[in-house]
């Protein structure tokens, strides 16, 4: 996160809402939306509700922006990723897919190339 933020402070330092809206370009109403929709962005909130992020909020922002807005993750997708993989990390987004050698695939795309080219004809 080194960076990220050109303000002075501490890297380790809270952020207001409109200071991590500038630094990572996503507007402040998307941030509270986001805080609606994934339970774990919880950032501190003070006095008249002003929200403070720490240093793992805004990286939860950050993987929330690269899931949905780079990645294209859904929102539920998004949560899911968040839930079941490091925050850093999205996980992969089809566990069930079978990895097979090519030699094994390749006689049965030709064979399936040879049915779409005679459904094609008929």
């Amino acid at each position: 996160m080194a960076g990220l933020f050109d303000d002075g402070k501490d890297d380790g330092a809270l952020r207001t809402i409109g200071e991590v809206s500038e630094a990572l370009g996503i507007k402040p109403h998307v941030l509270r939306y986001w805080e609606q929709q994934f339970p774990t962005l919880k950032p501190l909130k003070r006095s008249g509700r002003r929200r403070y992020y720490r240093p793992e909020d805004v990286e939860t922002v950050r993987t929330i922006d690269r899931l949905v807005n780079r990645e294209g993750y859904t929102l539920k997708g998004a949560k899911g990723a968040l839930k079941s993989g490091p925050a850093g990390e999205a996980p992969a987004r089809e566990k069930s897919i079978r990895t097979e050698p090519a030699q094994d695939v390749l006689p049965r795309l030709k064979t399936l190339r040879a049915t779409l080219v005679e459904a094609l004809q008929d």
